[in-house]
């Protein structure tokens, strides 16, 4: 038997080993591998400040993460959960019944939409929705010490990550049948869009989190809470904000606080919505783009909303990292190989 090919099934028997022992966290280590590479900048800026001592480095850059990004979302867990075993289903009943007796008027150019309207909040039944939140709340759970676990042991990998991160790359360059240059062409290509897309989410998401935390403290709620509610609601487009105001708005409304419905209504969309993330987005955007990256990175704002899109549907909520990774790779290697393919390479 030709050596090569021996040699060749041995590393595929031994590879396809690793990744079936490792299939339970295979989705987790790919996570904290594109976490550790989003936010390789912050691990070499540690590396600069502590002297180059790479155990204190890596676990300063994952404190970063834990704080930044985990620790609210476990704080919005434990906050609801707590809310919800002394949740009182009266409150939701209130609600809808003040809805559905409330003469509706609409405007005259919308007028023909007000029997639609009040027809579907009619058939609006509060017994259905009370049986679909108990067996979500028996659900969250569940899904939410799942959830736990993963994040223990994405930033476990995501330690692990930063700590040989510098290894691995070396490793890469030398083991692919690439130019080193080429190589780190595409692994810069990724790192830069990775950076920007996660550094620019991060900034919208306390932006929004923090503007919507302002309008819900004036009327009395947990504005640590519902800002942080409101910025991970944000990571769902077009409708993602609306999960988090309407609710609100509608409870304001049935409690007779109209002006305080509009109010917040108003403010979420003209401030936040528009505002915030139309104007102040882009400036975010550049911002990252000429301060915390390497090199300056083109981003297709429509393509990288529909790989959000497409990640979410795929993969939950760690599709907001996965879906643009997925496609900033993709289109890596294409542009990889037309270059490949001018110099007679492939």
């Amino acid at each position: 038997m030709n050596s090569r090919i021996f040699f060749g099934f041995l590393v595929f028997f031994a590879l396809s080993l690793v990744l079936y022992l490792f299939k339970p966290f295979l989705l987790n280590i790919f996570i904290a591998m594109l976490l550790a590479v989003a936010t390789s900048n912050i691990n070499v800026k540690f590396l600069t400040i502590t002297k180059n001592k790479r155990t204190l480095s890596a676990s300063l850059t994952t404190i970063v993460l834990f704080l930044l990004f985990i620790a609210p979302l476990l704080y919005a867990v434990i906050k609801i959960t707590k809310h919800a075993a002394g949740f009182d289903i009266d409150n939701i009943t209130t609600t809808i019944d003040y809805i559905k007796n409330y003469d509706f008027k609409l405007p005259g150019a919308l007028s023909f939409l007000e029997p639609n309207f009040k027809e579907f909040i009619n058939e609006f039944d509060i017994k259905t929705l009370f049986t679909q939140l108990i067996s979500n709340l028996t659900n969250l759970g569940k899904t939410s010490i799942k959830f736990i676990a993963d994040i223990i042991v994405i930033l476990v990998f995501f330690f692990f990550c930063n700590l040989y991160g510098s290894e691995l790359v070396a490793y890469l360059k030398n083991a692919l049948p690439l130019e080193k240059y080429d190589t780190q062409y595409v692994l810069s290509e990724v790192a830069n869009v990775m950076s920007v897309v996660s550094y620019s989410t991060i900034a919208n998401m306390i932006i929004q989190g923090f503007l919507f935390a302002i309008i819900t403290m004036i009327y009395g709620y947990d504005g640590f809470l519902t800002g942080i509610l409101f910025a991970f609601a944000s990571l769902v487009p077009v409708i993602g904000g609306l999960l988090a105001w309407g609710p609100l708005s509608l409870y304001e409304f049935a409690n007779g606080n109209v002006s305080a419905a509009i109010v917040i209504a108003i403010y979420t969309i003209v401030v936040i919505s528009i505002i915030a993330d139309t104007f102040l987005k882009p400036l975010v955007i550049k911002f990252i783009n000429s301060r915390l990256v390497k090199i300056p990175t083109q981003i297709n704002e429509l393509l990288i909303f529909f790989a959000m899109i497409a990640g979410l549907t795929t993969f939950g909520f760690w599709g907001v990292i996965l879906g643009p990774a997925i496609v900033t790779f993709f289109m890596s290697v294409i542009k990889l190989y037309t270059l490949l393919r001018e110099r007679s390479f492939v």
